[in-house]
């Protein structure tokens, strides 16, 4: 190998733990900003909570990236709405499951969504990891014992259904536009759809006080975290980074046992070991080469869609 070899070697090495380090910390982020909601869920509920931050995200992403919808197909507005109703789905009934569930629960059983849609698009014996999945959401709810809220769970599966479809719809979207923009039109929707929602049963509820705490949690969770997915997804092709986004079930249990002191018994540790290794195997199977941007809102990313971002 000569020196230029050498050196564009080190300079991809280099890049990729960048990306690898950016794509931790905004899991650590989004676990630590979901964790932060569970004690503002106590003063305005789950929903409430949930509300406040897809708002704030609305606003700030209106601001910084001021789209314009002239730029946009129609067809590209349509799926970026359509993205915002799943994407509020996907925040209220997480933050509901989160009153009801542990964190690293809640989060194991929620990722069978994008765990779904891997399977889905693989092929062969890579399928055999939903079974390995289905093995360790048996080892979650322990239906045996009865010892699972079945109420939280089921709010954990549907927001896993809403993760499901904002992934589909992340990758139509994906295709025209780059991340940024896609999200910028999709948070304004996911704001309006949560305040109509459960707006009016919450705004009697804020101070001012509650609304800094929120806008907070906003810039915690999606801002920050979204910006670092973007960016690492620009320094690691799309199995990689799928690949280190399934042990965001394993973080948050860590999150939820050392800031919010649920300590999960053994049979729940093999569970979520489970799930991530499920993740992991079906992932690893499943990159898609990326498709050029169809409209003139920015230049795509090198990679426009992976499977397991997480956009809460």
């Amino acid at each position: 190998m000569n020196g230029r070899d050498a050196f564009t070697g080190h300079m991809r090495s280099s890049s990729s733990r960048a990306g690898a380090s950016m794509a931790m910390v905004s899991m650590l982020c989004v676990q630590l900003g979901l964790a932060a909601s569970v004690g503002l869920s106590d003063q305005v509920g789950a929903a409430g909570a949930a509300w406040l931050r897809l708002s704030w995200a609305g606003v700030l992403l209106l601001l910084i990236v001021r789209p314009r919808p002239a730029t946009f197909r129609r067809e590209t507005l349509g799926a970026g709405a359509a993205l915002g109703v799943v994407t509020a789905g996907m925040t209220l009934l997480f933050m509901m499951s989160l009153t009801r569930l542990p964190l690293g629960t809640a989060s194991a059983t929620e990722f069978l969504g994008p765990l779904g849609v891997a399977v889905a698009r693989s092929r062969g014996i890579v399928r055999a990891w939903a079974l390995v999945a289905g093995a360790g959401v048996l080892c979650l709810t322990q239906p045996l014992t009865g010892t699972v809220d079945p109420v939280g769970m089921a709010f954990a599966i549907a927001a896993g259904g809403c993760w499901a479809a904002y992934i589909l719809l992340t990758q139509k979207i994906g295709d025209a536009l780059s991340g940024i923009s896609g999200l910028a039109i999709s948070m304004p929707v996911a704001a309006v759809v949560a305040t109509l929602a459960v707006g009016p049963e919450v705004l009697g509820r804020l101070t001012a006080e509650l609304l800094v705490i929120g806008l907070g949690l906003a810039i915690l969770l999606p801002v920050v975290p979204f910006a670092l997915e973007l960016l690492a997804l620009r320094r690691l092709d799309a199995g990689a980074f799928g690949t280190l986004m399934a042990l965001e079930p394993a973080i948050a249990l860590v999150v939820g046992l050392v800031v919010l002191h649920q300590v999960p018994d053994l049979v729940a540790v093999l569970g979520i070991a489970l799930v991530v290794a499920a993740g992991v195997g079906a992932e690893r199977s499943g990159t898609r080469t990326p498709l050029g941007h169809l409209d003139g809102a920015g230049a795509a990313p090198e990679l426009s869609d992976t499977a397991l971002v997480d956009p809460r």
